[in-house]
């Protein structure tokens, strides 16, 4: 036992012989003379430190100094992170694999939720190594620490891009101002040079090849920009309400249907099923819930939902192929 537990683990005085019966390194062989050295030593540390430590009688009859530090002086303050702070350490463990980073990023990771701070919005658990419950970033790992680099050093940067999952890539030459979560997603928001105008660039729709171009510090974000305001007129159109039209097959998805109202019944792929209309309250709650179902509950409309839950079973299903 060391002298910090020793002294956290009671609300009463401890005497100084007591101490040196149970601290390591106080009781094996030291002189009387020794000990109060190594003691006087060790408080004075303590208190640099600035640990509460408290001197007082051991009780009301004993007279003997004895010592103990304050519980309530020593604890942390409750440790809160919004849910954009929280993502973003997640994500940082998965961009800081390096084998002299890991370990540190781990114990900061463990030790926050020792103090009961998620680190995934929402309800769901999160593995921490594992980006499946950040469908926005799944594969683009890389190319958001590419792209950070590239902003903290002021280079442009010319990456494919695709607007949508099913249109080819088009090669884009941006100056990086940042990257913002929405949602769950990931975008960079910069001044496309092509374009000559301000994009918005959805991380996931980004291919690996980021390359930097031109000469350090040639690139600097506009004083007084807010790049969450812009990224919010992008996916601003994105139902915050509204209904979803879901598939579900027979016999499944029950809880989705206890909140939904039927439309009638559909077949789909060659199941047998019914179509239902679902009430959008949170869009992420929504789409975890959905994409929870697998195959058996399929979003018909809007369309952004059914991107969300399709890219969320995409990493679900890369990480079941990674573990096989």
């Amino acid at each position: 036992m060391n002298l910090v537990i020793a002294l956290l683990s009671t609300r009463t005085f401890i005497t100084a012989d007591r101490i040196r019966e149970t601290v390591f390194g106080y009781s094996e062989g030291a002189s009387d003379e020794a000990f109060s050295r190594m003691f006087e030593r060790d408080k004075n540390e303590l208190r640099d430190l600035g640990i509460p430590l408290e001197t007082g009688r051991v009780s009301p009859t004993d007279p003997t100094e004895g010592y103990r530090i304050s519980r309530e002086a020593y604890a942390l303050p409750a440790v809160g992170l919004t849910a954009d702070e929280a993502a973003a350490v997640a994500v940082a463990t998965q961009l800081w694999e390096s084998p002299e980073l890991i370990t540190a990023t781990q114990g900061a990771l463990l030790k926050l939720r020792a103090a009961g701070v998620d680190i995934e919005p929402g309800d769901a658990d999160i593995a921490i190594t594992s980006t499946a419950a950040l469908p926005g970033l799944r594969g683009s790992e890389e190319v958001l620490g590419i792209l950070l680099s590239a902003i903290d050093s002021g280079h442009a940067v010319q990456f494919p891009h695709r607007p949508s999952r099913t249109d080819p890539y088009v090669t884009r030459t941006v100056e990086p101002w940042g990257v913002v979560t929405d949602r769950g997603r990931w975008y960079l928001v910069g001044h496309d040079r092509d374009r000559d105008a301000v994009r918005t660039f959805r991380l996931s729709r980004i291919g690996a090849e980021v390359t930097p171009i031109g000469e350090p510090g040639a690139v600097s974000r506009p004083a007084g920009l807010n790049l969450r305001e812009i990224v919010d007129r992008v996916v601003g159109d994105w139902p915050a309400a509204g209904q979803a039209n879901v598939w579900v097959a027979d016999g499944r998805a029950t809880a989705l249907r206890r909140r939904a109202t039927t439309v009638g019944p559909r077949d789909l792929g060659g199941r047998r099923g019914e179509e239902i209309a679902l009430d959008i309250d949170m869009f992420d709650r929504v789409a975890r819930e959905i994409a929870s179902y697998g195959a058996d509950a399929v979003v018909l409309a809007p369309e952004p939902l059914r991107e969300d839950v399709i890219a969320r079973l995409e990493a679900q299903a890369g990480e079941w192929a990674e573990r096989a």
